[in-house]
């Protein structure tokens, strides 16, 4: 026969210090590692959402991003004709010549500067990118010295905004407008005139990448093997989407050391709660050897204290997750180890998530509590019946 969960609620509800002291040991430890898995998460949201399933990112061959390549133009000449491309209103192919370079912008969260994309592109590159929209002000004039911002630029960087000018290449640039973007990384990155950008940093005949989208989802894994097999043109094909999740590498660090320190600190969880257990059986001797003569077998016994121990730790992880739901929704930004520069996301705190943090603290609790419970389902009658 069971002991009655009523009987472990009403220990718990008796012992109230012991109890949230207890509880709220775990509830850190499972703040600590949800708030890493929610960092990771909203990580991972902003580069899967990013990327047209139809469009191929092009990069010198054995170049691992953008940042690092060097495409030349008369590459690009020959191959945006390439049958399966497909072409826009106007009967222009939809490639899109591309540079891309960082600078370093300063904000309150970052005093030292955090570095930032420039990507120079011509009219038909803003066309592929048709998802964009513009908030406030108007898109950058061709053969000018101005600048369209990301949102999460300008809600982040007290320099970029409209009417302010940026300090980079050989002068200064026009803060003219701000856009967004459902598909996230793109938010983070300041969109300027391809040609002027590349005559500010002198390469106007190598710039870093192209762009291209194809007809069709058939056409486009023609056009992928098509150009990876061309050695004359000794490019890097792959799928745009492909670039954006490749760089959810740079949330593993924080993944990492955020698991780390998590299971440090449930070490410490687990002794707390064993110590809270352990002191529960020895206040409550007596009863044990009362449930004993009642007819409640040492299963019983060892169940009930398992039990528990279980329910505590699981107060514990819903403590923790009502300390980290207030982070999901908040905005933070991280180097990616692609791009060599910082993307912005938003903290995602999911059910699954959650789901994580509860099953962690149940194991805590199981753990903690095993050895007590052991314990107590190991007394004698008399000696429990004796003992003060």
């Amino acid at each position: 026969m069971a002991i009655p969960l009523s009987y472990n609620i009403r220990n718990l509800a008796v012992r109230k210090t012991t109890t949230v002291m207890t509880a709220l040991g775990i509830a850190l430890t499972v703040a600590v590692l949800l708030a890493a898995f929610a960092l990771v998460d909203g990580l991972r949201v902003a580069f899967e959402s990013s990327g047209h399933p139809l469009q191929i990112l092009l990069t010198r061959k054995g170049s691992d991003s953008e940042l690092s390549s060097n495409f030349a133009r008369t590459v690009f000449n020959e191959l945006k004709y390439k049958q399966g491309i497909a072409r826009s209103a106007k009967g222009e192919p939809l490639a899109s010549l591309e540079m891309v370079t960082v600078i370093n912008l300063v904000s309150q969260e970052f005093p030292e500067g955090s570095n930032i994309n420039v990507r120079g592109l011509t009219p038909i590159g803003l066309e592929m990118r048709e998802d964009m929209t513009l908030k406030q002000g108007r898109w950058f004039t061709p053969g000018r010295r101005e600048v369209t911002i990301g949102n999460s630029v300008a809600k982040r960087f007290p320099d970029a905004q409209i009417g302010k000018k940026l300090k980079f290449g050989r002068g200064e640039w026009d803060v003219v407008g701000v856009f967004e973007s459902p598909q996230l990384a793109r938010n983070s990155e300041i969109l300027s005139d391809l040609n002027q950008a590349a005559s500010d940093f002198e390469r106007t005949d190598v710039l870093s990448s192209a762009l291209i989208r194809a007809t069709d989802a058939v056409a486009h894994q023609a056009l992928i093997n098509d150009l990876g097999y061309d050695t004359r043109l000794n490019v890097l094909a792959r799928s745009e989407k492909d670039y954006f999740e490749m760089q959810t590498s740079s949330g593993d660090l924080v993944r990492y050391l955020g698991t780390f320190v998590a299971l440090i600190m449930a070490i410490g969880s687990c002794f707390a709660a064993m110590n809270t257990m352990y002191a529960a059986v020895a206040r409550r001797s007596k009863e044990i050897g009362t449930l004993r003569i009642l007819g409640f077998s040492r299963r019983a016994i060892l169940a009930s204290f398992l039990l528990e121990s279980i329910l505590l730790s699981l107060l514990g992880g819903l403590f923790g997750i009502l300390l980290v739901l207030p982070l999901s929704g908040i905005t933070t930004g991280i180097g990616s180890s692609v791009t060599f520069a910082e993307v912005a996301f938003q903290l995602h705190v999911s059910p699954q998530i959650m789901l994580k943090g509860m099953v962690f603290a149940l194991f805590m609790g199981a753990f903690g509590g095993f050895l007590p419970a052991f314990s107590a389902a190991r007394k004698q009658i008399l000696v429990a019946l004796r003992q003060v």
